[in-house]
């Protein structure tokens, strides 16, 4: 079984940082993507910054300039940088993964993220 754990999230400022963390753990023997989604309430969900092999990395057009996705490979951990935090960031963000290519896709719990104005 795989399992994903999410930490970072809490209460900031506008303007502010957090950087929130995924862990995978379980059987894993490779690496296909992780990434980071949010929903807010009343709100689909969206995908915010994902990173595949290769390191190659997108982003949803309302973070561009101000999250960093990354990833320790070794660790199979992906971390989102988010710098300049607007209150409408405000959202629980939800780590997604998924180990080979058309292999199931794993989700974690959730971590909460408010940015006050």
């Amino acid at each position: 079984q795989v399992q994903l754990v999410e930490s970072g999230g809490g209460l900031v400022q506008a303007g502010g940082s957090l950087r929130l963390s995924c862990v995978a753990s379980g059987t894993i023997f490779s690496f296909n993507q992780m990434g980071w989604y949010r929903q807010a309430p009343g709100k689909q969900r969206e995908l915010v910054a994902g990173i595949i092999r290769g390191g190659i990395t997108n982003y949803a057009d309302s973070v561009k300039g101000r999250f960093t996705i990354s990833r320790a490979n070794a660790k199979n951990t992906v971390s989102l940088q988010m710098n300049s935090l607007k209150p409408e960031d405000t959202a629980v963000y939800y780590c997604n993964a998924d180990f080979v290519a058309s292999g199931p896709h794993y989700w974690g719990q959730g971590t909460q993220v408010t940015v006050s104005s």
